[in-house]
């Protein structure tokens, strides 16, 4: 007959074997109960064996863009490095705010919004053009697509209907018309001059880049140079 082994001597083997978890003294589940929650996972030093055990979810890093629909140093940096960050990350990585003002003015004229534009009165009707659109769309994912088919086609002001046909056939354009030539279009462009008007400190160019909320040159350098790179690194 072969010789009884104590039962608690294989539990103590198999505990203090290579790559094993061994429980810390404040542990006091049962090993079955290890993975049941973040706390007891991290009172039993027992995190690496849980893989399916849920972690708080990142907060996505937040990117607002300051800028003008002609501008071309702004359609390079929305084409080549904003929309192809998005694309590539998750989407819970990276939230996206645009506003289409930059260097333009606004005067009141009778009760009603007018605006002059760095670059002539078409930069001011693309900027309405994206303004209504996103006012119109709500959904992110449905209106980025079609600014950057307007940003990087060959004109800002003339391509929404067949943008919209490629990217958002689900759109009204002819509502995204109506924004832009009513009262509505007036008042959205208002209030890009309001958050414009509102940076701290000041925007000095565009495009103007806040990365969770903060301008630094640093930080507008390395979202012109690599965003992806620095939303990378932001991310935890």
């Amino acid at each position: 007959m072969a010789p009884t082994v104590p039962l608690a001597l294989p539990v103590l083997v198999a505990l203090l074997a290579p790559g094993s978890v061994v429980a810390s003294p404040s542990c006091d589940y049962p090993a079955h109960l290890w993975c049941s929650s973040q706390e007891i996972a991290v009172a039993c030093q027992a995190e690496s064996r849980c893989a399916n055990l849920s972690r708080p979810a990142a907060a996505p890093v937040e990117l607002s863009l300051f800028y003008e629909s002609l501008c071309p140093a702004c359609r390079w940096f929305l084409v080549q490095q904003l929309f192809t960050a998005w694309l590539l990350l998750p989407s819970e990585a990276l939230s996206i705010t645009l506003v289409p003002y930059g260097n333009a003015e606004e005067k009141n004229v009778s009760g009603k919004w007018q605006f002059q534009c760095q670059h002539g009165p078409e930069e001011c009707l693309g900027n309405m053009i994206e303004t209504c659109l996103m006012h119109e769309a709500k959904n992110f994912s449905t209106y980025f697509p079609v600014i950057f088919c307007l940003e990087s086609g060959s004109s800002v002001t003339k391509n929404l209907e067949a943008c919209l046909q490629v990217y958002a056939p689900q759109l009204d354009g002819g509502r995204v018309a109506a924004c832009v030539q009513g009262d509505t279009g007036a008042e959205l462009m208002h209030r890009n001059a309001q958050l414009t008007q509102a940076l701290d400190p000041p925007h000095q160019y565009v495009p103007w880049i806040l990365v969770n909320g903060k301008h630094t040159d640093e930080l507008q350098a390395q979202a012109e140079a690599s965003l992806l790179g620095l939303i990378c690194r932001l991310y935890q």
